[in-house]
């Protein structure tokens, strides 16, 4: 191990997503005393000048960022960061904030030459009006992480009206096209694809697809490991993985979701859903599990992300 270091904690936050983060960073604290660091914890609020005067006090040689969504994942507390100097965890500026845009990411998938669904960005009151494209579709908020507020229209169902009544996201949403078959993911540390994990949402859990519930309540889904599809289709993906978090700038470590479509007569289609830049750190997370697998403890992992720490713009 590398010698003892200071290191905060950032967990909890403004996010919807505070409950998993507070989670993740206690999972986190626990993994690095038991290394030996000098660990400090700091759930960050709105006010950026308390933030700064806490972590001036602290000192930390570096910050592990476990905060999920909003102003953790969107480049925003990468940016005080930044500024203050002080290496962390996970991606940069740019990274993060071009992942946690749907949109934005998008684009950088096309321009690399990834797989993506058919989708596009609408205003949220016009999908009251009509479907903006043939049913099934998908609607997810432009900026928010973990499935949160994602939703699948199906053809002949009455559920637009409602789904623009409940919006708390935004003016703007991402509508792709629903890609059937298997959901998969895959964890990215440094330039290496762990493993693929096959996800599958429980039955009679009220789930059709891996929602914020399946993702975050325990026997809400079942993992499995390495996923049984084909070597060539698992290959892919990983590459695809790989290519992601380079396209996007990423650094340490990010997990990239796709859909696996392998209903049909024809080969099995990868989509490529999104790349996480700050993949939970739960003890259901996929991350830490498929770091398991390939023999990488937890506070192992923990710790490689420590020794990657810096200040990517």
């Amino acid at each position: 191990m590398s010698s003892s270091k200071r290191i905060t904690v950032l967990m909890g936050g403004i996010s919807h997503e505070r409950e998993v983060s507070l989670a993740s960073g206690k999972g986190v604290v626990e993994a690095l005393r038991s290394l030996g660091h000098t660990v400090s914890t700091l759930d960050p609020g709105a006010d950026l000048a308390a933030l700064v005067t806490t972590l001036t006090e602290q000192k930390p040689d570096v910050v592990f960022n476990a905060l999920h969504g909003r102003y953790g994942e969107d480049g925003c507390i990468q940016g005080v960061l930044n500024w203050l100097g002080v290496p962390y965890t996970h991606s940069g500026i740019r990274a993060s904030a071009t992942a946690m845009d749907k949109a934005a990411a998008r684009a950088v998938f096309l321009a690399a030459g990834l797989p993506v669904a058919e989708g596009k960005l609408i205003a949220i009151e016009d999908l009251a009006k009509t479907d903006p494209m043939p049913a099934p579709y998908v609607v997810k908020p432009v900026s928010e992480g973990s499935s949160v507020g994602v939703s699948i229209v199906r053809s002949g169902s009455n559920t637009r009206q409602e789904i623009v009544k409940n919006w708390r996201y935004g003016p703007h949403a991402l509508v792709e096209a629903f890609i059937p078959g298997k959901e998969i993911t895959i964890g990215v540390m440094g330039d290496r694809a762990l493993t693929v994990t096959d996800i599958t949402p429980a039955p009679g859990g009220g789930h059709d697809f891996y929602d914020y519930d399946a993702k975050y309540t325990s026997g809400g889904s079942s993992h499995v490991l390495p996923a049984a599809i084909d070597d060539a289709v698992s290959k892919q993906a990983c590459a695809i993985a790989v290519a992601a978090h380079q396209a996007l700038g990423c650094s340490g470590a990010s997990r990239s979701d796709f859909r696996l479509d392998d209903t049909g007569p024809g080969p099995a289609r990868l989509v490529l859903l999104e790349v996480n830049t700050q993949p939970g750190m739960t003890a259901t997370s996929l991350l830490p599990e498929q770091a398991a697998y390939c023999g990488i403890s937890y506070p192992e992992l923990c710790n490689w992300l420590v020794e990657q720490a810096a200040c990517p713009q």
